[in-house]
């Protein structure tokens, strides 16, 4: 087993107001924590690993294929890979969740 406390993960602030945090990753799939402010968008982008997202607090307005999702507490989801999608925080609260990407996303383009 391999443990990766939290005090040993970086947060990136990746554009406005999103927060991203690399968290534990095995051979098959990564965990990443997001937390994104009010107002603040994640910019329409495609990967090839499947996203599954669980969000813990607040309410997130995803953009797939010009239909809009939202989603909030205790709801989850699943974005295919090469899907291209966008989010945005339309609320007044942060929005906080987890992803989960296979096959593990250890080298996202935010960390450069």
């Amino acid at each position: 087993m391999q443990e990766v406390p939290q005090a040993a993960s970086e947060t990136v602030e990746v554009v406005d107001g999103v927060h991203l945090t690399q968290m534990a990753a095995g051979e098959a799939m990564s965990v990443q924590h997001f937390h994104i402010e009010p107002s603040a968008v994640v910019p329409e982008h495609s990967h090839p690993h499947e996203q599954v997202g669980y969000v813990i607090t607040g309410t997130l307005t995803f953009e797939v294929d010009g239909e809009e999702f939202v989603v909030g507490p205790g709801d989850s989801y699943v974005v295919p890979g090469d899907e291209p999608h966008g989010a945005e925080n339309r609320r007044d609260d942060p929005v906080s969740g987890i992803d989960v990407f296979s096959p593990p996303r250890t080298d996202p383009d935010w960390l450069d």
